[in-house]
């Protein structure tokens, strides 16, 4: 009989990390660097956060970092002088990045600029632990084919995706009646519009549960982020979009459920933190040790859920229409969002402007069917352009400021 290796004897595996130096890139590394002998780092990638990836790539012995702005590229390689990590810079690097010989790779690159370093992962047929849920909105059909294609193997790294994956019968999935998404609320959850409506960035991205990065933490607080969700999850389940139901659940202890058709509902429950979804995939198939809070019941000692308010929360709706009309939908949707949230950071529009720039979006540009990553491009690019040219013809109310 031939005995598995215990975890100490087993090789170490190779990751590379998309994002690293992001919450979740972070949150990773934290992982692995309480283990250092059971991993090696490939590869470490950024946008511009030059200091803090030089000194990841230093501390945890990366062969390379890859700065995606190629104006950093000469402070990134200063950063690095006298040691053995090799620097590189600019899209194409990145894509290369994702290339490299990793066993796993964590997909952690926010927004669509995440789409073709994931895709180039998932083409050699790596464990990809997908943090960037814009890749499967953006390009869904043309993910899983490549995941068909190379015998790739997709992990959910979002809580919610993560806790259903964990509980969902893939072998019966005739057997599931539904599958339920659960929702913090956000910081806003109960505003009402008129409150909603002076809401500041600094009020936006002060989530009362997870600590996330400040785009992610917008669309919670506005529920983008459930509705993107919502999309990928009709990509990574076999559901339709009928059978995703989404909760308010504002203690963040039920990441997600999956309900039978018997009546049972299964269900994954834990703190609130990143650590332990992002660990299930790092391990997976084992289970490692994580220095996540341990939950206590009793100490929380109540779990409410409430239907979510879709004319408070438009976005939700936006998203599930998105989903219905299929093709460059739900493209222009990630796209008109993501203008529409940097133009709130930025003090341009306000709060309930971001749901509205993203409808008025969607209903100008026309729905073409994407079959290929070309065609997505130019989906994404049209509607970057007209929620630009709306977000100009929003006139900023006084005193709105970060």
């Amino acid at each position: 009989m031939v005995m598995e290796l215990a975890a100490s004897e087993a090789p170490p595996r190779r990751v590379s990390i998309l994002g690293a130096t992001g919450s979740v890139g972070c949150s990773t590394l934290d992982l692995i660097a309480r283990n250092p002998a059971a991993y090696e780092v490939e590869a470490l990638t950024a946008y511009r956060n030059v200091d803090l990836l030089a000194e990841q790539a230093r501390r945890l012995g990366a062969r390379l970092a890859v700065i995606g702005d190629p104006d950093r590229y000469a402070d990134l390689k200063a950063a690095l002088a006298g040691s053995d990590v090799e620097a590189a810079a600019g899209e194409v690097a990145l894509v290369e990045a994702a290339d490299r010989p990793a066993d796993w790779v964590m997909a952690a690159i926010v927004g669509a600029a995440g789409l073709r370093p994931t895709l180039a992962a998932v083409g050699r047929g790596a464990i990809v632990a997908l943090a960037n849920k814009e890749c499967l909105v953006c390009a869904g059909e043309l993910m899983l084919e490549q995941v068909r294609r190379s015998g790739a193997t997709l992990l959910p790294v979002d809580s919610e995706h993560n806790a259903i994956f964990q509980v969902f019968d893939f072998d019966r999935p005739e057997a599931v009646e539904r599958i339920i998404l659960t929702a913090s609320g956000g910081p806003f959850l109960h505003f009402d519009r008129a409150a909603m409506a002076g809401v500041t960035p600094a009020q936006a991205i002060d989530h009362p549960n997870w600590e996330m990065g400040v785009k992610i933490s917008v669309d919670s607080a506005t529920m983008m982020n459930k509705g993107l969700e919502l999309i990928e999850a009709a990509y990574l389940f076999p559901v339709d979009g009928g059978q995703i139901e989404i909760l308010i659940h504002p203690q963040s202890v039920v990441h997600s459920a999956v309900a039978y058709r018997d009546g049972s509902v299964l269900a994954q429950l834990g703190a609130p933190d990143m650590r332990t979804p992002i660990a299930y995939t790092l391990g997976w198939p084992a289970r490692i040790e994580t220095p996540a809070p341990r939950l206590d019941l009793a100490a929380v000692g109540r779990l409410d859920f409430q239907a979510p308010d879709t004319e408070l929360f438009p976005a939700i709706r936006l998203a599930r229409q998105a989903l219905q009309t299929g093709g460059a939908a739900p493209t222009i949707l990630n796209a008109a969002n993501e203008v529409a949230v940097e133009a709130f950071l930025a003090g341009g529009i306000g709060f309930l402007d971001i749901a509205g720039v993203v409808e008025e979006t969607l209903q100008r540009l026309a729905q073409s069917p994407v079959g290929c990553l070309d065609e997505v491009d130019q989906a994404d690019a049209d509607a970057r352009r007209m929620a630009s040219h709306l977000v100009a013809g929003v006139r900023p109310a006084a005193g709105r400021q970060a």
